[in-house]
């Protein structure tokens, strides 16, 4: 059985990782997210969930790998993250409503010696919303919390009229790539032991 920390609050991301059969403490670095000029969204989001597993390697009391992930939503080229109010979750909703966006993950899991990572992009396409049906989901909280305003796992599923790729990934933590860079990362390490 596989022994790491997972660097993140995030009940959902607990959720899917217990889902693999991984042995794991949760470990909750904080690190600014704060997008740097010239940054594309992939860059970003790489180097978030980087800085989530490097932070937490240095935080960790135990000399075990760390898995941190970070997910953006990208519509027309704008990084939608959680937003700051009612007023820009509404606003966010109504960009996403009848059109297809980006919904990106990166995984990263670091030890003292090296960092593997990955991306995986999944396209969701909303169906038309109305500002009462937008304005009726806030009032739930849900997407108060969540980057592009919505959960595809909770009531923001039913907006979701189509998606390709990982619908883990949308959740927060694409499951068959975690691991298979788990599996990577522990041939990497059992490697170097070798050698």
């Amino acid at each position: 059985m596989t022994t790491l920390y997972l660097a993140s609050s995030s009940p959902r991301r607990r959720e899917l990782l217990a889902l693999l059969d991984v042995e794991f403490s949760i470990i909750t670095p904080a690190i600014d997210e704060i997008w740097q000029q010239g940054e594309t969204p992939e860059q970003y989001v790489t180097r978030l969930a980087t800085e989530k597993s490097l932070e937490g390697v240095r935080q960790a009391p135990c000399d075990y790998p760390v898995l941190g992930s970070d997910t953006i939503v990208v519509c027309e080229g704008q990084i939608l993250e959680k937003p700051r109010d009612k007023a820009h979750a509404a606003q966010m909703l109504r960009a996403l409503a009848g059109s297809t966006h980006q919904v990106i993950t990166a995984i990263a899991i670091s030890d003292r010696n090296h960092t593997v990572n990955q991306l995986v992009v999944t396209l969701v396409t909303f169906r038309e919303m109305t500002d009462q049906e937008i304005n009726a989901y806030i009032e739930t909280g849900e997407p108060m919390d969540k980057a592009g305003a919505y959960g595809i796992q909770g009531k923001g599923g039913r907006f979701v009229q189509r998606i390709e790729g990982s619908y883990h990934a949308v959740v927060g933590l694409p499951l068959v790539e975690t691991e298979a860079l788990i599996a990577q990362f522990l041939s990497l390490a059992n490697e170097k032991e070798i050698s």
